[in-house]
């Protein structure tokens, strides 16, 4: 690997020895081999994908050696969307793919808490435990196509069971503890679950969060519920005598172990994943065993260069669909490691210790915290041993080109940083890294294979280097299936093909480079649209976070009933120092000097946190409906939230804001 510095924008490219033994290049060179199909670069790979993808897709079936017990007889059937058909005829498993891997030689899991030490789980007896919780849920009753849920921490046992379920055809769904009973029970309920695993609690930054109330909660909303399944963690296992609707994780563990996996067909729900919920009833979007066994494969074998040797890692919980991806690091035949805690504990360097300790070589984290790093002026590089850490994944939101020279600065110049952009709609990336391509400061290096990702103009025409709509064009086998409880699919159709039919809108301003990466420029429902010009927020949040009195922000438009238009910029910032005019000028002078005068905003206000997402997402689309009249209770449900009490401030200066102008909404 070799660290560039003679273009400010190149950061990374590979050395010929890297490109030598990348997964792409082996791949590449089995088409040439098997199929007669001759490639030399991404790009040319990219377009051959997406132009004959029926051909691309089975070869991934072929090459990645997916398991089946009976063929397919049509890898796509039917192309139109929604509703396209693949891999018609076969019948598999998920769980099957998994354990084709196991071997003496290496852990299947690594697992710390922010307290315990790291532990490491043998393949062997990962595989055990699955048919031991597998064989007790088959003894409690539990079918093909029954849900099963967990609200359970990020642990070995949320992994076991995960493919206890899938293993006998029965349907996952899973939230993080951190997330509130309504929360939940708004999630759960749609999928009416016949068994619950739970924990009792979890330790985050240093503190104990007691979940048996709330446990006790969810088994009285969740009416379909026949078992509830303790897996306790931080309390002593409670007597059970006198209630029989409980089980304690043990009790399962103590079945045969004998792990046999049940065939079924390619569409076969796998797992119902869920939006963020922060208006409305998040939509319950149901994926399929087949789908994501391949895209997954696909993806981390391909995109993210993933070998059996690697250790991989990525910050998340098991309310976030990077859970499921971490997991799925398991079909390629890697160690993957669980960590269930705080990432800033003790302190910021708290992931890069784990890094150190567990001899990580792939880690990926949000955005966020790379960012958060960097304001810190922390150097891991320095402070950690990361010798084996290989390669840096980045999600969650837009990494700001600042977020990308400091990852070159201080942690590491022999470093591949693969920023990736997708979502829970297709647990998966659209657009991702590829170790044969450069790195440019702010770019996602390509779109993903398989992937028809265009962008569309106001008139539904591509366009290369400006920003448009992020469009697929043509199906992938990962998309939903459905969505829980829309029988006629109505809310399916209106989620992602209203805009464009047949056509897949995701809802990113997205621009694609003529060099063949990409820019993502903020949610195209939050779109600023000032005096006719559109613009993203990520453009103005990377250049007001990079002053260094700037922690945070948060950019709104609002129209206004007299046709005028209101552009507040929020800022949180550094050691909650006041907003000073002098500051406020810092930022406004920032602005129209590196953007543009458009983007100078009407008002910069200081406020002590921005909303996020338990996924960190900043809530552009909740606090500009607040601007425009729309009750609290209408705008946002707090449980998805990281940080509700963010909304303090967002309350108070709407209010301020309707007095003085009037709702720009009629209530």
């Amino acid at each position: 690997m070799e660290y560039m510095s003679e273009e400010p924008n190149l950061l990374w490219k590979p050395a010929d020895e890297i490109k030598q033994q990348a997964n792409l290049s082996s791949y590449m060179h089995w088409l040439q081999q098997e199929k007669d199909v001759h490639m030399e670069t991404q790009a040319e790979l990219w377009d051959w994908s997406v132009n004959h993808l029926e051909d691309f897709w089975a070869s991934i079936w072929q090459y990645m050696q997916i398991q089946a017990s009976e063929p397919y007889t049509q890898v796509l059937a039917s192309r139109q969307m929604p509703g396209a058909e693949w891999f018609v005829g076969a019948r598999l498993n998920y769980v099957e793919q998994v354990f084709r891997h196991a071997t003496p030689d290496r852990p299947a899991l690594l697992f710390r808490s922010e307290t315990g030490p790291l532990q490491e789980v043998s393949w062997q007896e990962l595989q055990h435990k699955v048919g031991a919780v597998a064989n007790g849920l088959k003894a409690l009753g539990v079918g093909v196509g029954d849900r099963v849920v967990a609200y359970v921490r990020n642990n070995i046992e949320a992994v076991i069971a995960f493919l206890a379920c899938a293993s006998i055809g029965a349907i996952w769904s899973s939230c993080a503890p951190d997330f509130g009973t309504k929360s939940v029970a708004d999630r759960f309920q749609q999928i009416e679950p016949c068994v619950l695993f739970a924990t009792d609690g979890y330790r985050y930054n240093g503190k104990l969060q007691d979940r048996r109330s709330t446990v006790a909660e969810l088994r009285q909303a969740l009416p379909t519920l026949r078992k509830t399944i303790l897996i306790p963690s931080i309390y002593e296992a409670p007597d059970l005598t006198n209630d029989a609707d409980m089980l304690l994780w043990n009790e399962l563990l103590a079945s045969d172990t004998t792990l046999t996996c049940t065939q079924v067909a390619f569409n076969h729900p796998l797992w119902v994943l869920y939006s963020s919920g922060t208006t409305g009833l998040p939509k319950a979007i149901v994926h399929s065993q087949g789908g994501i066994l391949l895209e997954h494969v696909k993806f981390l074998h391909l995109h993210m260069d993933l070998k059996p040797e690697d250790r991989f890692f990525w910050y998340t919980t098991t309310g976030w669909m990077m859970w499921n991806l971490l997991v799925g690091g398991l079909l390629v035949g890697s160690t993957i490691l669980l960590y269930d805690g705080c990432p800033n504990y003790p302190d910021i360097g708290g992931l890069w210790n784990l890094v150190q300790e567990a001899g990580i070589t792939v880690f990926g984290t949000s955005a966020g915290y790379l960012t958060a790093c960097m304001k810190a002026e922390i150097t891991p590089g320095q402070t950690y041993q990361l010798t084996q850490l290989r390669a840096l994944g980045s999600t969650g939101s837009p990494l700001p080109p600042e977020g990308f020279r400091w990852v070159y600065q201080a942690v590491k110049q022999d470093l591949w940083l693969a920023s990736i952009s997708g979502g829970t709609d297709v647990c998966s990336a659209f657009l991702g890294g590829s170790i044969l391509l450069p790195v440019y400061a702010g770019e996602i290096q390509t779109r993903v294979l398989g992937a028809k990702l265009e962008a569309f103009d106001e008139l539904g025409r591509p366009v290369i280097n400006t920003v448009g709509e992020l469009v697929l064009t043509e199906p992938l086998p990962s998309m939903p299936l459905y969505f829980w409880n829309d029988p006629q699919g109505k809310r399916h159709r209106e989620s992602y093909f209203a805009s464009y039919p047949g056509i897949w809108r995701h809802g990113d301003w997205i621009e694609l480079t003529s060099r063949g990466s990409a820019i993502i420029s903020g949610r195209s429902d939050s779109t600023i649209n000032r005096k006719g010009i559109r613009m993203g927020s990520s453009e103005i949040y990377r250049a007001v976070e990079d002053l260094p009195e700037v922690v945070d922000s948060l950019v709104i438009g609002v129209e206004l009933p007299d046709g005028a238009y209101y552009m507040p910029l929020f800022v949180v910032l550094k050691d909650a120092q006041p907003l000073t005019e002098d500051v406020s000028k810092k930022i406004k002078t920032k602005l129209r000097s590196t953007i543009s005068p458009h983007y100078v905003p009407d008002a910069v206000v200081a406020v002590h946190e921005i909303p996020r997402t338990l996924s960190g997402k900043k809530l552009e689309v909740p606090v500009k409906k607040l601007f425009m009249g729309l009750p609290l209770e209408k705008v946002v449900s707090l449980d998805t939230l990281s940080n509700p009490h963010a909304f303090d401030d967002f309350i108070r200066i709407a209010a301020q804001f309707r007095t003085t102008n009037g709702s720009a909404v009629s209530n």
